[in-house]
């Protein structure tokens, strides 16, 4: 056996290890076969609501096994096959096998990432703010860059956008925005990148060409289902209503229709401009606003249960996460993973899935250790 093919053996065993793991395996085997004879029962589907979950579950444990036999069972016969030309002296069929072993280490590795998304509310959709720093146009304009940046980075997995609201810049880019992104594991893609984004460039606004630093800061959070109970109280509430000054078209800026919520005791604030409706815009902030304590409870949960230091830096708001230099040179430097790339108008233009996947396995991996 070629040295290559044992050391791809080797990464697919790897794999497949660290997805027992995760999955918890013999649990999952376990809890499949409790749910496939309560699904068998005559009442089972008597209570629908009941009976939903347990099938959504079901089928999530199905999907996660079947995945895992399915790659050993493959990874099996190939290294039988080999074993057999080995000992007939068969050269094509040893060729075959091993070119099978080497087209099962990509799809190994992309089952192994997926593992990472199940966390808590990671199969959730999300919203995504995006606040220009201190810096005035300059802060602004690389504000509204990010906002690109992450708009043609979900166009490229085909999830949905939706602007929720949007504070135009006062001569270029933007102030705030915030997005409603939808698709498969939303939130467990984009939920480490929060933090503060930093670009070093030659100002496009300085006439004299100098090099500027601008930062910006991203923060992701999952939209709350029904199935997710949130309480907040009246009191904790104080509600601002103003005339939205974004984009919106002229129906939306004639009338006092946008909504400000604050939560007192924790100083959130969320805002909706996106609708005419002074009623709607409120139902959709004030699930911007369950989503976001959602949020907070579980970062406190995960910080209680990582060591302190090491969830701080990862997941802190207010930390810078990655660097992006266009100017002497070009290069993204995520400053958690260390992971760099040298094309950054690239990145800019939604090229992130390695440092998404980066500070994924990071994250994860700090759990696990914890």
């Amino acid at each position: 056996m070629q040295a290559e093919t044992q050391a791809h053996i080797e990464t697919i065993t790897s794999a497949l290890d660290l997805l027992r793991t995760h999955v918890n395996f013999e649990a999952a085997l376990a809890r499949l076969e409790e749910l496939e004879a309560l699904s068998a029962e005559g009442d089972f589907w008597n209570d629908q609501t009941v009976a939903q979950e347990a099938m959504r579950e079901k089928n999530k444990l199905q999907r996660q096994v079947e995945m895992i036999v399915s790659l050993q069972t493959e990874l099996n016969d190939a290294v039988e096959l080999i074993e057999l030309g080995e000992m007939e002296g068969d050269a094509d069929v040893v060729a075959e096998a091993e070119a099978a072993v080497a087209a099962l280490v990509p799809f190994a590795e992309k089952r192994q990432l997926e593992s990472l998304l199940s966390g808590e509310a990671d199969g959730n959709d999300c919203f995504l703010e995006v606040h220009a720093g201190a810096g005035g146009t300059e802060a602004q304009d690389w504000a509204a860059m990010l906002v690109r940046m992450y708009s043609r980075w979900c166009e490229r997995r085909g999830f949905k956008l939706q602007m929720i609201e949007e504070s135009a810049g006062e001569e270029a880019g933007i102030k705030s925005v915030t997005m409603r992104i939808e698709g498969d594991n939303a939130y467990g893609w984009l939920k480490t990148e929060s933090g503060v984004h930093r670009l070093v460039r030659i100002s496009p606004y300085d006439s004299s060409a100098r090099r500027h630093t601008s930062f910006a800061s991203a923060w992701v959070y999952p939209v709350v289902d029904d199935n997710i109970e949130i309480e907040v109280e009246d009191k904790d509430l104080r509600v601002d209503t103003y005339r939205a000054s974004g984009a919106g078209g002229q129906h939306v800026n004639k009338t006092d229709s946008a909504i400000r919520i604050t939560h007192i005791p924790t100083n959130i604030v969320v805002q909706c401009q996106n609708d005419r409706s002074q009623h709607r815009n409120r139902a959709t902030a004030m699930n911007m606003l369950k989503a976001r304590l959602y949020e907070l409870e579980l970062q406190k949960r995960e910080e209680a249960a990582n060591d302190a230091a090491s969830a701080k830096t990862d997941i802190g708001w207010g930390n810078q996460i990655r660097s992006y230099v266009l100017h002497p040179y070009q290069m993204v430097k995520d400053l958690r993973t260390n992971v760099e790339k040298g094309n950054a108008n690239g990145v800019l233009d939604g090229d992130l899935d390695e440092f998404v996947e980066a500070s994924l396995a990071a994250r994860v991996g700090a759990q696990r250790n914890a």
